[in-house]
């Protein structure tokens, strides 16, 4: 019996997919665990893997189309197998809801003399919710202007939210009449962005009635549904008005949001660009290490040249005072409100300590040079601070007014830094993984973190925290709490220094821990007793391996 695959809900806040690639063609065999498809969320570019096996009979969806959740995907079923049913089942489903839809509409009283309708074919395009946290967007970039002719798929703008800078991909074709919101400025979440409609229309009746709240939607037997904005943050495709070269896909570059900025405020032509990403995609990377032809040879002839030097011109005139402003990004801005209210809402208090590395250095050492095998010094300490948590739950909680959280699981987070600030990818259950597993899943993490493929999931659930600033030769710091943990550990660098062993001067390799502890859950001693252990830990990497 054939099996009806339905547009998967990847995300909380999904309301819609786009498939922007099929790794299956109808015809071809799928086993359970396959991937079927790459599809783009609000948030993401996930693998769809299938729960089924069979022959793929039907596809629903095409590339680089969009379909709500739950419509029609794909159907699975055994070759030759007759599926019609299912789509006689998807249409009927369809025209039930357009039925109920005329209903309901129809049951609605009509609006009020003073309100505003908007006209067929006139579309108020809001400021999209493209993140679960997403309070307001900026607009980093308009791809179209006023007056511009608007394709249903044609990506109107570039979006900052808190996490990422997503495309906005528009829903609806006619001509752009208005623009909301301007480049670099801020608006609220289902806020006026943009209206679209056919070329002519006034608009300032609808600005107008929309400002006063008065505007109505037009009758709904007579107005298409429009489907939810989704934002489409791994494949970005402009087109190339050069020679296709290695990154395109029917002469359209491929290229992500913020590798096609950089070039924009660079000058570049992504077409002269060399994608390292997949299938030759341009990433943020590509462009910042080119140099352009003409750059590179103008700079050579400067180099030869024998000509007397210009004179300077261009400098800045002593005790010349100048400010730029640049604005928050949406990412900062959620960090700056996180890490604020942690501040000032715990109590923190803060304990640190010295590690002997001597031992840690040699079994590192020694492990790496096992064939396929590297951990690093930061996975060292997140499997000690996972062991140590078991020695002293009272540092694996949660505050909360009424209760303090006793988490039986230890999920450690670490902190990583990327361009536009600060994510922390989650190592769930990392007592019960090996030094080996626990770099993999670190590495892991950090890359997709560091290219914005990360899942909200993965960055979510953390009772404890560690932050490393060891390798850019910071010897101790403070970092402040990750709230709803309880404690975060700082990770310093690793200085050769003279010391005292056994009563002599010698050489060695100490390493600087400082733990800042909220102290409604984590007393002093508590957090004195499990640095000792962590200590022991560290010290002892033996210890680490039974």
């Amino acid at each position: 019996m054939p099996t009806r695959i339905n547009m998967p809900r990847l995300s909380d806040t999904m309301e819609e997919g786009v498939v922007a690639q099929w790794l299956k063609s109808v015809g071809d065999k799928v086993e359970e665990g396959d991937i079927l498809a790459e599809i783009e969320t609000d948030k993401a570019t996930m693998e769809f893997e299938s729960f089924h096996e069979g022959t793929l009979l039907h596809i629903g969806v095409q590339e680089g189309e969009g379909a709500p959740v739950d419509s029609l995907l794909a159907i699975i079923g055994e070759e030759g197998e007759d599926f019609s049913s299912l789509l006689n089942d998807d249409t009927t489903a369809s025209t039930a809801t357009e039925e109920t839809t005329a209903v309901e509409a129809a049951a609605t009283p009509a609006p009020a003399a003073t309100s505003t309708t908007i006209p067929e074919g006139v579309y108020l395009v809001n400021m999209p919710r493209l993140s679960d946290t997403m309070t307001e967007g900026t607009v980093a970039s308009w791809l179209k202007q006023v007056g511009d002719q608007v394709e249903e798929g044609d990506i109107l703008a570039e979006i900052e939210t808190d996490k990422a800078t997503m495309e906005f991909e528009s829903f609806h074709e006619g001509t752009l009449l208005h623009i909301g919101t301007q480049e670099g400025d801020s608006a609220p979440v289902d806020s006026l962005l943009a209206i679209i409609g056919p070329a002519g229309t006034e608009v300032a009746p609808l600005l107008a009635a929309n400002a006063a709240g008065t505007v109505a939607e037009a009758p709904a037997e007579k107005k298409e549904a429009s489907p939810a904005p989704v934002a489409t943050t791994t494949v970005a495709e402009t087109k190339a008005t050069e020679t296709p070269v290695a990154n395109t896909v029917n002469g359209r570059i491929l290229a992500s949001p913020l590798a096609k900025k950089i070039a924009k405020d660079k000058g570049f032509n992504l077409a002269d660009i060399k994608g390292s990403g997949e299938n030759g995609r341009i990433i943020k990377k590509d462009v910042e290490n080119f140099t352009p032809v003409a750059k590179t040879a103008a700079l050579a002839a400067s180099n030869t040249t024998t000509a007397a030097p210009a004179a300077v011109t261009n400098f800045a005139i002593a005790g010349e005072e100048r400010t730029e402003e640049v604005k928050n990004s949406q990412m900062r801005k959620a960090i700056a409100k996180s890490l604020g209210n942690s501040k000032f809402s715990a109590p923190h208090f803060y304990l640190n300590i010295e590690v002997d590395m001597d031992n840690a250095i040699a079994s590192r050492k020694t492990i790496n040079a096992v064939p396929d095998t590297k951990i690093s010094f930061n996975d060292m300490v997140v499997k000690a601070c996972a062991m140590a948590l078991k020695k002293h739950p009272q540092v694996n909680t949660s505050w909360s007014d009424n209760v303090t959280k006793y988490h039986q699981h230890i999920h450690v987070g670490v902190a990583v830094a990327v361009d536009e600030g600060l994510v922390v990818p989650v190592v769930k259950h990392t007592d019960a993984l090996s030094l080996t597993q626990i770099g993999g899943a670190v590495r892991d993490l950090a890359g997709k973190a560091r290219s914005k493929k990360i899942k909200p999931d993965e960055m979510q659930g953390s009772t404890f925290t560690v932050s490393n600033l060891g390798m850019f030769g910071i010897e101790s710091f403070t970092s402040i709490i990750n709230q709803p943990n309880s404690a975060i550990l700082s990770v310093g660098a690793i200085v050769e220094k003279p010391v005292v062993k056994n009563g002599q001067i010698v050489v060695g390799n100490t390493m600087k821990l400082t733990l800042a502890c909220d102290h409604r859950t984590v007393d002093g001693a508590v957090g004195a007793q499990f640095l000792q252990t962590l200590k022991t830990f560290i010290e002892n990497p033996v210890t680490m391996l039974a």
